[in-house]
């Protein structure tokens, strides 16, 4: 099976960087999968993609360097189990706020004895390697509880140690609300960088990396800060940036300092 070179970084302490896909674009997936990017992220909670697009999306990515993440809608394992079939080779699932969710979490990712994920790997096991569901299937998986609430926060120690968690991602506007603070995730108030400082120390405590959805400003910054795993940017605010930044430079009469090539 295909190796999960994101999981392997972690492994080796190494800093991952990744892109985020809010809307459904197939050639998008495919051209954001060979940037460099460490990982890059199919967002089903709060993009656009269904199931059909992300499977044509997860399908465009293959044998791009990038590795093909999916953040589910929800924690269940109907909707895990399908995107792992897709050929997703981690996933991000939203509002785990207990170690029995997590728990759940983890089985929903996993083939027995240490998940109950059933076998079907409809598309995965052309595109992820011909011994795909092998017993050695589980350790190319990664399974990312977000932390995104007080809840979540106050048992990060005990969700931490669940067998079969590889990392934590933060929601950082998700997080704030919570706290008691305006969203932002760009968000610097004390509070949030305090919350911030237990997830990641939980997380070194247990050998599994702690990961933020972040902006092209923040990134550095969030790495520096200890954790592992920084989304830079989106295609839709990549978009929205760099095209803003091209009509003003042009209006103004000066140039950006990119190029292009194609379409």
């Amino acid at each position: 099976m295909r190796e999960n070179t994101l999981k392997s970084a972690w492994l080796r302490g190494e800093n991952t960087v990744g892109l985020w896909l809010s809307l459904s674009d197939p050639l998008m997936a495919r051209r954001l999968a060979h940037t460099g990017a460490d990982y890059v992220c199919i967002d089903m909670q709060h993009g656009t993609a269904d199931y059909a697009q992300a499977l044509a999306m997860l399908m465009a990515m293959e044998g791009a360097p990038a590795t093909p993440i999916v953040r589910v809608p929800w924690n269940e394992p109907g909707i895990i189990g399908r995107v792992l079939d897709a050929g997703a080779m981690g996933v991000i699932i939203p509002m785990v706020n207990s170690v029995k969710e997590a728990e759940a979490a983890v089985a929903s990712c996993n083939y027995p004895p240490l998940g109950s994920r059933s076998n079907g790997p409809i598309v995965a096991a052309g595109a992820l390697g011909p011994n795909y569901g092998a017993p050695d299937t589980n350790d190319q998986i990664v399974c990312i509880p977000m932390i995104e609430t007080v809840e979540a926060l106050n048992v990060v120690e005990d969700i931490a140690k669940v067998p079969g968690v590889d990392a934590f991602y933060v929601g950082p506007a998700d997080m704030s609300r919570s706290i008691g603070i305006p969203p932002s995730l760009e968000q610097m108030d004390q509070r949030f960088l305090d919350a911030s400082t237990r997830i990641i120390n939980a997380a070194k405590a247990n050998g599994i990396a702690a990961g933020i959805h972040s902006t092209p400003k923040m990134s550095a910054d969030r790495l520096a800060f200890g954790f592992q795993m920084v989304t830079v940017t989106s295609d839709l605010q990549s978009a929205e940036l760099l095209s803003t930044s091209a009509v003003a430079a042009a209006k103004a009469g000066t140039s950006l300092d990119q190029s292009a090539s194609g379409y």
